[in-house]
């Protein structure tokens, strides 16, 4: 099958360069025309999408060319981008930066390149002049195929980019267009933290700083330009990815402040094959919903909200049941740790054993192969999905169910596993292996069908 979809990547020259400013910007400024506007974020990244759904009032999908193959890719962009007029692509750190120190595997030039997406290039230009267009020239030839085929200056004044923008059209022969510039908003910088921008919720006044940038980005970046660079990519080529549809279940999602990080088409991938998905919050609510089959709980900062989490003690006492009865559970990073006994000195549902403390840095941290160890709720004993791990908290233990390889070869042992349960640190797309969501789908439905049955046995 083939589909047009009109796309571009705004990567970075490194982290920090202002890409994610850059993106939003120009995702509101297309949105404030009218334009029907879409976002994607390369790699495994949750919070940049959080700020891309904010601007444009719809999902923002990832495309991690570490977690699919080329087929999956351009399916993902299609199915999210067919019925859009534009869909911009962030990428992650710098450009060619990959899985390791020394490769450009799961790269944004990888992202660029199973994808067929024309690239712009942010290039910080403060404190710089004739050396920005030195980190040009670099980054178009670093690679045979770069893909490269405009810039945006970020941190430049509108007299710098004048000079610029003449000097890099002379020097480069039309292989790369200057798009524009930004200057310093001050107003407009986006806090980080541990993991990384702060969440798009926790934004004081998010739209009024993005109208902001949105009216800064129409008078200093060639829009028209970009536009004509996204209708200029070539049309996507794809086998679809159609899950079986399968009878109706309920599974409770955990959507809140402290449980906030999942891949929206693979929540979507569960409502394709029949779910319902419930959101509730373990801050706030008493209880889970009722009448569920499943639940998903999801990472996040439950660490920043502990207290909170630990002084709802009705809904850590019904997780903690529900578990004990056999309800499907998936609980990644935060969610797992949500299970433990303890986050910190702060209770928690006490399903599985041992604490969670911070430590300080980044821990198992990156890209990895997950092995299964023994049959579970998610698959069989040598069956794998493509994963990643980026936390700073630790626990006391860890779980034993998988086999976590990176691709340097290093290697740990992780998650809590049983025929209803995954729990654990590593994040795991759906699309990464579709049989994963299925079998977790299947045990919801055996759940529902021995809900029902122990409600006729009781009389109801």
């Amino acid at each position: 099958m083939e589909t047009g979809v009109h796309r571009i990547l705004l990567a970075g020259t490194g982290s920090g360069c202002g890409k994610t400013t850059a993106v939003c910007g120009i995702l509101q400024a297309f949105v404030n025309r009218g334009l029907r506007t879409g976002a994607f974020k390369s790699g495994p990244d949750y919070i940049d999408p959080m700020f891309h759904s904010q601007v444009i009032g719809a999902k923002s999908a990832n495309l991690d060319p570490f977690f699919f193959d080329r087929n999956t890719m351009q399916f993902l962009l299609a199915e999210n981008g067919a019925d859009r007029d534009i869909s911009v692509i962030e990428g992650a750190m710098g450009f060619y930066d990959g899985a390791g120190l020394a490769t450009s595997r799961a790269s944004s030039w990888e992202t660029a390149e199973l994808t067929g997406t024309p690239v712009v290039l942010v290039v910080p230009a403060r404190g710089a002049a004739l050396s920005v267009l030195a980190v040009i020239a670099g980054f178009l030839d670093f690679q045979p195929g770069s893909h490269i085929c405009g810039v945006i200056l970020n941190r430049c004044s509108a007299a710098v980019y004048q000079g610029l923008s003449v000097e890099i059209r002379r020097r480069f022969g039309g292989r790369v267009k200057p798009l524009g510039f930004l200057p310093d908003i001050p107003e407009c910088v986006l806090e980080s933290r541990h993991l990384g921008l702060v969440t798009a919720a926790e934004v004081k006044d998010l739209r009024g700083k993005m109208q902001i940038l949105a009216q800064k980005v129409e008078e200093t970046i060639d829009l028209d330009g970009l536009l004509d660079l996204a209708r200029g990519a070539p049309p996507l080529s794809y086998t679809p990815i159609l899950p079986e549809r399968r009878e109706a279940v309920r599974i409770a999602v955990a959507r809140d402040k402290a449980f906030c990080f999942y891949y929206e088409d693979s929540l979507q991938l569960l409502e394709k094959m029949g779910g319902e998905l419930i959101p509730f919050s373990p801050l706030s609510d008493e209880r889970l919903p009722e009448h569920i089959h499943g639940l998903y709980l999801g990472g996040g900062y439950p660490e920043l909200y502990a207290r909170e989490l630990s002084q709802n003690e009705s809904m850590r006492r019904d997780v903690r049941r529900a578990l004990g009865n056999g309800l499907p559970c998936i609980a990644e990073c935060g969610g797992f740790m949500y299970l433990t006994e303890k986050i910190d000195s702060c209770p928690m549902a006490g399903f599985l054993p041992g604490t969670c403390w911070d430590n300080r840095r980044l821990t198992r941290f990156g890209y990895v192969t997950l092995r299964a160890q023994e049959h579970c709720l998610l698959c069989r004993p040598g069956e794998e999905v493509r994963g990643h791990e980026f936390h700073h908290w630790d626990a006391a233990y860890p779980g034993e169910g998988f086999t976590a390889r990176k691709p340097s070869g290093q290697a740990w042992t992780c998650a809590h596993v049983s025929e209803t349960l995954y729990a654990g640190f590593p994040h795991f797309h759906f699309y990464a292996n579709p049989r994963f969501a299925e079998n977790f789908y299947d045990a919801c439905i055996k759940e529902k069908h021995r809900y029902a049955g122990n409600l006729q046995a009781n009389g109801h």
